[in-house]
């Protein structure tokens, strides 16, 4: 793990470890530098990581400042959702409609006459390609969709549609870059990868987007709440 990474999480787990009355400034950089026996550059690499993701704001002669509601919540971040926009953009390789399958038809709660969108979409961070993205989407929600779309956020999309977005349900696997991923990429067949599989959802239920994404430099850390009763169960106690 490079410098900058530990500094980046020890200081985020020290954040979460003090109680909401504990301190609500982070030492100088100075300090932390001495403290962790790297240099001022190293230091503000991390902190830097930590503005991008809101855990912390600095203000110019005041200090470094804990954002308060990084206390209270749960916190997940990756390799995408800490880069600014201007750093990420798309190119698309496909886009058009079909009729869904079975599966596509359960999770849209939709049936076989109606048409999804189905997109292939290639996303640079800092120029270099690193995720291929095959995303589907119901067309009479979005009739719209179109390349433009599909190069800029998805979700700003969703939500200049009037759509409220509720949540997303993610999952994660390890794999390895097949011969046509890896032309996209511009990587070694074989090479590992991240299998990430999305699921938008709408603050009425309905699923809005499914995505299966294929990540050559993924990295995530997230913090969730103790979950006690899941402990008793995998102990098998009642």
């Amino acid at each position: 793990m490079k410098k900058s990474e530990f500094v980046t999480q020890d200081l985020l787990s020290k954040i979460y470890q003090n109680d909401p009355s504990g301190p609500r400034k982070l030492p100088p950089e100075r300090q932390l530098a001495e403290e962790y026996g790297v240099s001022r550059f190293t230091i503000r690499q991390a902190l830097e990581r930590l503005v991008r993701i809101g855990v912390v704001r600095i203000v110019q002669g005041s200090g470094i400042w804990i954002n308060t509601s990084a206390r209270n919540n749960p916190l997940v971040y990756n390799s995408i959702t800490e880069k600014r926009f201007d750093q990420i953009r798309f190119r698309t390789i496909s886009l058009h409609k079909k009729r869904p399958d079975r599966d596509e038809q359960q999770i849209f709660g939709i049936n076989e006459q109606t048409f999804i969108w189905q997109f292939c979409r290639l996303r640079y961070v800092d120029e270099s390609a690193v995720q291929i993205e095959v995303s589907r989407m119901p067309v009479t929600l979005f009739t719209d969709l179109n390349q433009q779309v599909i190069e800029q956020s998805l979700q700003q999309y969703v939500l200049s549609k009037g759509y409220q977005i509720s949540h997303l349900l993610t999952s994660y696997r390890a794999v390895s870059v097949s011969r046509e991923q890896a032309a996209l990429l511009g990587c070694k067949k074989g090479s590992p990868a991240m299998h990430i599989n999305n699921r938008g959802i709408l603050s009425d239920g309905q699923v809005f987007e499914i995505s299966d994404i294929i990540d050559i430099n993924y990295t995530c850390t997230y913090v969730i709440p103790h979950n006690r009763d899941n402990l008793a169960w995998r102990q098998g106690s009642s």
